[in-house]
């Protein structure tokens, strides 16, 4: 399962890295632009996935995430918003390269943002922080299709065969 992980951790920066590359040919008024989603624009849902993951991964590392609210969007600037989430995949990526199988096995105890004690088998927890992530990243190549900028292919099988096939 180790290896596993380690893939989908670069998988989701090549996904983020072609939905960040097809969002940068968007002008400031299309990229702020009110849309349907669960976030309602674009730089809300890419701000609202750089937010999860520092709160997962801050679980994960045994520290507490500065974010509070899961709607937060501390980048307005695309620029910044690149510069974040570039930051936290390599950070994602060093994390499940170092992660131990041993961990993956045991049970994951945990704070909500809420501040209330949870535990879960650490499996099921890493999964849901990739399927999370592909969650939002899909409603934001989705709010790309209603854009001039097509959105791009984001497919996991297509990153296999880019990162050695199967």
């Amino acid at each position: 399962m180790k290896s596993h992980f380690e893939r989908m951790a670069r998988y989701n920066r090549w996904a983020n890295r072609r939905i960040y590359g097809a969002v940068a040919q968007l002008d400031v008024e299309e990229f702020h632009a009110p849309r349907a989603g669960f976030f309602p624009s674009i730089p809300k849902t890419l701000n609202h996935m750089v937010v999860t993951d520092r709160i997962w991964m801050g679980r994960f590392v045994g520290t507490l995430s500065d974010h509070k609210s899961l709607d937060e969007a501390p980048y307005d600037d695309f620029a910044a918003l690149t510069a974040a989430r570039e930051a936290e995949d390599q950070r994602i990526i060093a994390f499940f390269k170092a992660l131990p199988q041993s961990r993956i096995d045991a049970v994951f105890d945990y704070k909500n943002t809420a501040g209330e004690p949870k535990s879960a088998e650490m499996l099921p927890v890493l999964a849901h922080f990739f399927n999370h992530q592909a969650h939002h990243r899909g409603q934001a190549h989705a709010m790309l299709s209603s854009t001039r900028v097509a959105p791009p292919a984001i497919d996991l099988v297509y990153f296999i065969f880019e990162d050695g096939g199967v």
